[in-house]
């Protein structure tokens, strides 16, 4: 094997992997971009479902289906009315190749609080 044989194996050797972290990366902020989008549909779903004589708890029901449909996993749903505003926080984790602790997702809907009650 020649010299310019061994410089291009040395080449790829360090090329390969560098692309590979890079295009992971941006499969997996695509991952994370779409479980906000996910989150941020279910957290809506439960405010707009959360009208007057209707049941809060199938409303709740409604926006846990639409966070494990989209692929969020530890769903948490928070419901709250403060300032005369309802504010619906809808936690979630997406699927990832690493999970350093940040795939954590928290989304809110708000709505005036009268259209609720």
């Amino acid at each position: 094997m020649n010299q310019r044989g061994v410089a291009e194996s040395v080449q790829w050797a360090i090329l390969m992997p560098a692309l590979l972290m890079l295009i992971l990366g941006l499969v997996q902020t695509g991952i994370w971009l779409h479980g906000r989008a996910v989150a941020a549909a279910a957290a809506a779903t439960i405010a707009d479902l959360r009208v007057p004589g209707d049941d809060p708890a199938a409303a709740e029901d409604a926006g846990r289906r639409v966070a494990a449909s989209g692929g969020l996993t530890d769903v948490g749903v928070e419901v709250d009315i403060e300032q005369g505003l309802l504010v619906v926080t809808v936690t979630g984790r997406p699927l990832s190749f690493l999970d350093f602790g940040l795939t954590q997702i928290r989304e809110r809907a708000v709505l005036p609080a009268e259209v609720v009650r």
